[in-house]
């Protein structure tokens, strides 16, 4: 059994306050979104937002996990068949590609992490149906989140959805515990038997982060020792939220004004 962390009152309200802002970056940086821009210039704004308007510090930059190099960007922009981990730089975005932000913010201390997909104008049917699928399938995990359910009740309810739809489950990446620390147990697969793996109790606090491919869940890693395509070019999605187990379900973290709204069979 990993240790798994029971935030308190006060790690709580931390974390609520990080996720807001998470989400809010988001927000930001929603009509920059659009063919023409690059990842480097999205990754620009997002820095100084977090830094200037925020106060915000961006956990990605420099971030360094052992036998990594350190990441060199303060948010991760993944385009088309990359599935996580796409390092802004040159890339121009054009009618018809698909990418998602992933952003962390830390708050005193709090890390707020969680990620959205961006259609770049006209894009085709399959490719918006990849995004909301992978959308549902974010949503059908956190409805699994209450005390007594079992981790793999979240990746049981994400890999059945992904793969009715036809497609597959990234295996090499997951979800995971966080809080003043970026990475932390549990990990949170996002597949698997429903009854198994650890019992939620109220204050863990994870992300539910599911990556899906439109093909095959072969990933393969680039040179420059962070990026992960899909092997076989096939498109990838991914959305992400923060999620507090409470004492009668779920609370999630990072949202603000201009998230989303869940998918309408979730009720909470």
């Amino acid at each position: 059994m990993a240790h798994i962390s029971i935030k308190s009152p006060e790690e709580i309200e931390g974390m609520r306050v990080a996720g807001r802002l998470g989400s809010e970056v988001l927000d930001y940086i929603t009509p920059f979104v659009k063919a023409g821009v690059t990842t480097g210039e999205l990754d620009r704004l997002c820095h100084e937002y977090m830094v200037n308007v925020q106060g915000s510090i961006p956990a990605p930059l420099n971030y360094c996990p052992p036998g990594y190099t350190p990441f060199p960007k303060a948010i991760c922009t993944s385009v088309n068949d990359v599935i996580c981990h796409g390092i802004p730089g040159d890339k121009v975005l054009k009618d018809g590609d698909v990418v998602n932000l992933d952003i962390t913010v830390i708050k005193d201390g709090y890390h707020g992490d969680n990620s959205r997909m961006f259609l770049i104008g006209d894009v085709k049917p399959f490719v918006k149906r990849l995004s909301d699928i992978t959308y549902e399938c974010m949503w059908l995990g956190i409805a699994q989140v209450k005390p007594g359910n079992r981790l793999g009740d979240i990746g049981h309810a994400i890999q059945q959805h992904a793969e009715k739809a036809g497609y597959s489950v990234v295996r090499e990446f997951c979800g995971h515990g966080i809080g003043k620390v970026f990475h932390e147990e549990p990990q949170i697969l996002h597949y698997g038997r429903p009854g198994t793996l650890d019992e939620m109790k109220p204050g863990m606090i994870f992300t539910i982060e599911p990556m899906i491919n439109a093909g095959r869940r072969e990933i393969k890693e680039m040179p420059d020792g962070w990026t992960i395509k899909t092997k076989d070019r096939s498109l990838s999605a991914q959305w992400e939220h923060t999620v507090l187990v409470t004492e009668t379900g779920y609370e999630v973290l990072t949202l603000s004004a201009g998230s989303p709204p869940p998918p309408d069979f979730i009720k909470n």
